[in-house]
């Protein structure tokens, strides 16, 4: 039986697969049906269905302070 983990908006996941950015960090934006993720890398935000979402997770890292978890993605120059 699959271990049960809370999801919390601003925790911070590392997935399976690297972005093509090359960055594997996400962090949680939305929270429901639907688990909404921004790439820590490029901001790029992507929405998953839970049970994909779950599957996708390979590490559970710390939460970003509220400030920084509804940062906008850096600038380019």
């Amino acid at each position: 039986m699959p271990e049960y983990r809370e999801i919390r908006m601003g925790q911070v996941v590392q997935l399976r697969k690297p972005h093509p950015c090359g960055s594997d960090k996400w962090v949680v934006v939305r929270l429901g049906t639907d688990i909404g993720i921004r790439c820590l890398g490029c901001g790029r935000r992507v929405l998953l269905p839970r049970s994909t979402f779950l599957k996708r997770v390979k590490k559970w890292l710390d939460e970003l302070p509220p400030e920084a978890a509804g940062a906008s993605p850096p600038q380019l120059p």
